[in-house]
């Protein structure tokens, strides 16, 4: 996968990863020249990240500055850096709408390194918080999940929420890099303007998925590189 992406995302140990794991893809990321963000997330490893936590303001703070410290010190040991925030699962959902948490993270992220990207989702709180506080702020969307029409994600509950059939993933993901838009699952129209294009990592299929795009993406004159 390392050799398709220009930007990983890396589990920090809470919701998925440890050190050996951290290590080996900053390694990997390293030698390929692929940019490093901290992936993190609830504590919260036997539900991988995915079941929302009520967490006090301290509590998350203390978490995600955790989280960045172990993975940013992986990375400088093999010659890597962090270089972008990237929030994992409940916790990427939660920061939507959810102020608190939202302020929590970005004042995590400020106490470590004022001047750290964060990656989000379109209009959430937490981008709003962090361009507030002076960080630079990037949009992502998802080549493979699915949308409704008021441009939010399809919740993983559903059935429906993720798409399987390369071909449509790859023709997606060149009409959100090339027009910046989306087809809604009742048909209609969203319109994104994205830093970065999202793939599930853990989806049966991925690489082979992931190279698909890129190649699809080449094709259609799309250059590449890290937003961050």
């Amino acid at each position: 996968m390392f050799q398709l992406v220009t930007s990983a995302n890396v589990a920090c140990g809470f919701h998925a990863g440890d050190p050996v794991t951290m290590l080996d893809s900053c390694r990997a990321a390293y030698e390929l020249d692929v940019t490093v963000g901290a992936h993190v997330g609830y504590r919260d490893m036997a539900g991988f990240g995915r079941r929302s936590l009520d967490m006090s303001f301290d509590e998350l703070f203390g978490d995600v500055l955790y989280q960045l410290g172990a993975l940013d010190g992986v990375a400088h040991a093999v010659g890597a850096s962090v270089d972008f925030v990237k929030p994992h699962g409940a916790l990427y959902d939660t920061l939507t709408d959810d102020a608190e948490q939202a302020s929590a993270l970005v004042a995590a992220v400020n106490a470590y390194d004022p001047g750290l990207p964060i990656l989000g989702f379109p209009g959430s709180e937490l981008l709003k918080q962090a361009k507030e506080a002076g960080h630079p702020v990037f949009t992502e969307a998802f080549a493979d999940r699915a949308y409704f029409a008021d441009g939010s994600l399809v919740p993983l509950s559903r059935e429906d929420a993720i798409l399987h059939d390369v071909d449509t993933i790859v023709e997606r993901a060149v009409r959100l890099a090339t027009k910046g838009e989306v087809v809604a699952i009742d048909g209609s129209v969203v319109t994104i303007q994205p830093d970065s294009l999202r793939l599930q990592g853990g989806s049966p299929g991925a690489v082979e998925t992931a190279a698909r795009i890129r190649a699809g993406l080449e094709a259609a004159g799309v250059g590449l590189e890290s937003f961050a």
